[in-house]
């Protein structure tokens, strides 16, 4: 079975909102699906779902990534001098991008973003402002369709929290609670703690769990394997009687730094649930296996409100000659409410609102329109992003390209890309258009742009920035998400992969031709 139909078979959104995963049976059901509902309540009530199959299944899709230049390519070859005729649009964007008037831009842009407005956490008024700032400055630009799209959206916050080892010693434990967890009460939860290496240790231990905090530290895999303990965790602590749980940070590297994310409950079993640092979770680990008793005192503020209104936000080039075919490149606004969200996905955000932006300075109108949308609620479970397939399905036809970077902007390395062999032929000649920034590799499957993965699904040729990103996860969803992580020049030679490949794709006069699926 090739690569993309094992895609078809199961997508698995593993960046940053746990893992959801979507098989063919589940995925038709919720992608027709119209209602409020959540990603994972409208999963839960299907049968026969299996998480931890579709993770293994997903990671081995993500190990079995190939290089794509092995596709055998046989263009016409009006199309492939077609496209070798956009050398000097291209140049002429990177030059003005990495080295003339737009240089450091989307440096800046991003900076007033997450200085001024900070993490944005979903249903939080800062996102609502930074909502409002990117609407007014979309309209300064002059980029045209300028609106909103409103979407439903839980609203969770944090609040005050701590967690303090009070035996054998006190040791502050650096910590952040999980999102969407319950709080403790107001005097907090003090009780014994049982260290699990993995879910199969949980079930040995079972009887010992009763009335204890359990804390897991499993070995780092990797994120779409390692990530199911703060998914699943609290959930199955929960079925063993215990009255708490925290992980150790999932992630590959640590300077005592704890890294949140979503969690799911499962049933009527909600604990409060916390992550910990790596170094942390050694230590207790080190405590017990030396026969130690361990009790730890922690207290969670945590709340979850109502569910609110947030919005997609959207703008445009409008397209000269084909307005009604679309290329199309997202970002998610919202963040966790730590750090700055300068990262995850402010950069990714960044590329694709400043590519509208380079066009326009420079009178590029291509054939067909390029729309911008950032999305909300990300984070949560692809809220925003779901709402909008959900709206949308219907226009998939029109769609040549979807391209979302959501996994870094980091040294550009080309695009990682799924869809059918002659889709992949031409974005391979596309990206040798990149040579003067050394980015010009295609590889697969599409694996960062957790938004767009209904698209994927759907047949649409989709996209996702290919980087140098080995570092990522030191910084994903905690305190070090800042502007230090972003580097101005590095950012603009992604905004140029960005821009010319969007250009190109929404200007040639070929159709990307999508991939069947069945309905």
């Amino acid at each position: 079975m090739k690569l993309e139909a094992l895609i078809i078979v199961v997508y698995c959104i593993y960046h940053s909102n746990g893992v959801y995963i979507f098989n063919s049976k589940t995925q038709n059901s919720l992608l027709t699906n119209n209602t409020t509902k959540t990603t994972e309540e409208a999963m839960r009530e299907k049968e026969g779902f299996d998480i931890n199959e579709s993770h293994r299944l997903w990671q081995s899709l993500i190990n079995s990534a190939t290089n794509k230049e092995t596709t055998k390519c046989n263009l016409d070859p009006t199309l492939v001098d077609e496209i070798k005729s956009y050398q000097d649009v291209v140049n002429q964007i990177i030059t003005f991008v990495t080295e003339g008037e737009y240089k450091g831009e989307a440096y800046k842009t991003l900076a007033k973003l997450v200085d001024t407005y900070g993490p944005r956490l979903t249903g939080s008024g800062m996102l609502e402002a930074a909502i409002d700032f990117m609407l007014n400055r979309s309209v300064e630009e002059g980029l045209e369709n300028v609106h909103t799209e409103e979407v439903v959206v839980p609203h969770w916050e944090r609040n005050n929290e701590s967690a303090w080892m009070t035996l054998p010693r006190f040791h502050k434990l650096n910590m952040l609670g999980l999102g969407s967890s319950t709080g403790t009460p107001p005097e907090g939860i003090r009780a014994e703690v049982l260290v699990v290496k993995d879910f199969d240790d949980l079930e040995k231990k079972a009887a010992l769990a009763k009335g204890k905090i359990v804390v897991y530290n499993p070995e780092f895999v990797s994120y779409g394997e390692t990530v199911e303990y703060r998914t699943q965790g609290a959930t199955k602590a929960a079925q063993v009687g215990a009255v708490a749980s925290l992980i150790r940070t999932i992630g590959p590297f640590s300077i005592n730094s704890p890294h949140t994310g979503v969690q799911f409950y499962g049933g009527n079993n909600s604990i409060p649930t916390a992550c910990i640092t790596v170094e942390d979770a050694a230590m207790l680990q080190r405590l017990q296996d030396g026969g130690e008793t361990i009790e730890v005192h922690l207290k969670m503020g945590a709340v979850n409100y109502p569910k609110t209104t947030s919005r997609n936000t959207i703008a445009e080039v409008v397209g000269s000659d084909f307005p009604q075919e679309t290329v199309i490149v997202p970002g998610h606004l919202d963040s966790w409410d730590v750090g700055q969200g300068a990262m995850d996905d402010g950069g990714g955000a960044m590329i694709s609102w400043n590519a509208a932006v380079v066009l326009k300075k420079l009178g590029l109108q291509p054939k067909r329109t390029l729309r911008v949308i950032l999305w909300t609620g990300e984070e949560q479970g692809i809220i925003g992003g779901q709402a909008y397939y959900n709206n949308h399905a219907s226009e998939k036809d029109s769609f040549q390209l979807i391209m979302e970077s959501d996994i870094g902007t980091f040294t550009p390395l080309g695009l990682a890309f799924s869809g059918n062999e002659e889709a992949t032929c031409v974005i391979q000649e596309i990206m040798k258009l990149l040579g003067n920034i050394n980015a010009t590799q295609v590889v697969g499957p599409m694996d960062g742009g957790p938004d767009i993965g209904q698209w994927t699904q759907a047949g649409v040729p989709t996209g996702s920035l290919y980087n140098a990103n080995d570092k990522y996860f030191w910084f994903h969803h905690s305190d070090g998400d800042t502007m230090s992580v972003e580097d101005p020049d590095t950012l603009d030679r992604c905004l140029a992969l960005w821009t010319s490949v969007a250009y190109v794709a929404a200007d040639i006069s070929h159709r990307i031709p999508h991939t069947p699926t069945r309905d």
